[in-house]
């Protein structure tokens, strides 16, 4: 397979997932770009997302880190589960801002990964950060 069949197969990959993934399309999330073990996603804070603090709840930002991190470690057409995640909240996202989450892959050896994930707000300082463990289980994201 060539880098641009590669691409294309994670960008379908993404696509038929996000149909699939009813939590993800009901927080507004989008896909800005798939590639073989990275994803970058978007999502608006909205009224819905505000905790006590009248900040961006923790785990909307978690869900958003969540979802890159699924795109980005499914792109190659493995499913592929987390197995563990953790994450570090830096700032606070407020109502309206438009979050972007980076997920990048650290480590791939055998069916395990590693992935960092960056989740920025709009002025591109850094909201949070999580790094998820995943683990390959048998099938595939879409028919080839």
């Amino acid at each position: 397979m060539h880098e641009s069949d590669d691409a294309a197969l994670a960008e379908r990959c993404a696509r038929e997932m996000l149909e699939r993934d009813r939590a993800s399309q009901a927080m507004g999330m989008r896909i800005e770009e798939c590639a073989p073990g990275y994803a970058r996603l978007s999502m608006r804070v909205v009224g819905e997302m505000i905790n006590g603090h009248a900040t961006a709840h923790g785990g909307a930002v978690f869900s958003l880190a969540d979802s890159a991190f699924a795109f980005a470690c499914n792109a190659r057409n493995v499913v592929t589960v987390a197995q563990h995640c953790s994450i570090t909240y830096v700032t606070p996202a407020l109502e309206g801002e438009v979050l972007v989450a980076e997920a990048r892959e650290t480590l791939l050896s055998g069916r395990f990964g590693i992935y960092d994930v960056t989740v920025r707000g709009g002025d591109g300082r850094v909201v949070a950060i999580f790094r998820g463990h995943s683990a390959a289980v048998r099938g595939t994201v879409v028919s080839t």
